[in-house]
């Protein structure tokens, strides 16, 4: 792996994955898609449950009836879903709390490190019949080619750098390698029995690295709006209710393999995400695109300060048109991206005055005017 794609990925898993552990969950948020009791009540166990994506799955699965256990540590937004059981204990320390018990199912929302994986889906492996484990896009090994499918190679790391690794934080480095080998390893451990989701960039309501929300607030705010390369860019994203929804799905219906999970249903350009932002905020924004390469002198950056953005060429020139067939032909579904827009505006605009106030991903707005006023300078001359 190239060192540069190391700490792409590694910005990527920092900015959503660790992030996400600190997130201030919506109040109010739109309805699900699917609120029709299921057939049969089936019994789910969530390792993790309350930070960004574990919220939106719990929702999903109550909203179907089903019954919810939370195994997690208690201290991250604790007091979320009193009326539910929970388990109290440590993925790297002590999962004894879940001796002994039997789920239907159980979803790994926090996947990083293949021992700890190893860990709970062993201990499990007679407790349930379904392991479904949130891995990513970033496990595969190559982004060059537009249409990857799930049969796509996936990255790898030195067998000595498995063993020094005890911790998700120092699993960062190779973050996508990392994520491969827990998908291995819960297949290893409960064979024909897990289901690997790989999601791309995930957004909506409770976004904690603004990696989506970025765009939705900077264009609430109007004015001139640096914007990406020619607007042509394909991109991908996935609504965080759509994927928690779909989750509960895979375990109603026992689907298990590996699936790409993002979206939307259709090819998106970045210029059509912007487009919808300005007409669901009624801002008075105008989108002035500068050119990669001019970005790229002046030290702006695809992903970090261009969120959902990244520039298609080389190693990347597949990464945002990665296959999402399987999944779409096994139930996933979409709301329309309007909504993923106003909903995250609605939930923004609740938040602390502090949250509001410094945004965690895209460039800052003195950044911003020196840049544009650095493309409008070069254009003229």
């Amino acid at each position: 792996m190239s060192s540069t794609r190391r700490e792409f990925l590694k910005k990527a898993a920092a900015g959503g994955a660790l992030l996400g552990l600190q997130s201030l969950l919506p109040r109010g948020l739109a309805a699900l898609q699917t609120t029709r009791p299921a057939a049969r009540k089936l019994k789910l166990l969530i390792l993790g449950g309350t930070g960004f994506l574990g919220p939106h799955t719990v929702r999903a699965a109550l909203a179907r009836g089903h019954e919810m256990t939370l195994f997690n540590r208690g201290k991250t937004n604790p007091h979320l879903f009193p009326e539910l059981e929970k388990l109290r204990g440590d993925r790297y320390t002590d999962i004894s709390a879940l001796k002994g018990r039997k789920w239907d199912a159980v979803i790994d929302t926090f996947a990083y490190v293949p021992r700890v994986v190893e860990e709970s889906a062993t201990l499990l492996a007679d407790a349930v019949r379904q392991y479904v484990l949130i891995s990513s896009i970033s496990a595969y090994k190559d982004f060059s080619k537009p249409g990857m499918d799930e049969t796509a190679p996936v990255a790898t790391v030195e067998p000595e750098i498995i063993e020094q690794v005890k911790h998700h934080r120092e699993a960062l480095q190779h973050y996508g390698a990392f994520k491969a080998l827990c998908e291995q390893t819960a297949e290893k451990c409960m064979p024909g029995r897990v289901t690997n989701i790989r999601p791309g960039l995930i957004s909506g309501p409770g976004d904690p690295s603004d990696r989506f929300t970025y765009w939705p607030v900077r264009v609430s705010r109007g004015g001139e709006v640096l914007a990406p390369g020619s607007g042509d860019d394909v991109i991908e994203f996935i609504d965080v209710r759509d994927l928690g929804e779909w989750i509960i799905h895979c375990i109603e219906k026992k689907i298990v393999g590996i699936y790409n999970a993002t979206g939307p249903q259709t090819p998106m350009k970045i210029r059509e995400l912007l487009s919808a932002c300005k007409t669901v905020s009624k801002s008075d924004a105008r989108f002035t695109w500068v050119d990669a390469e001019f970005l790229e002198e002046h030290g702006v950056e695809g992903w970090t300060h261009m969120p959902v953005w990244v520039h298609p060429v080389g190693e990347y020139r597949g990464f945002s048109e990665v296959s999402v067939a399987k999944a779409q032909a096994n139930g996933l579904k979409y709301r329309p991206v309007t909504v993923t827009i106003k909903d995250t505006l609605d939930w923004f605009a609740e938040q602390p005055e502090e949250r509001r106030s410094s945004l965690r991903a895209g460039i800052n707005p003195e950044r911003e005017k020196e840049v544009l006023a650095a493309w409008h300078k070069h254009k003229h001359d």
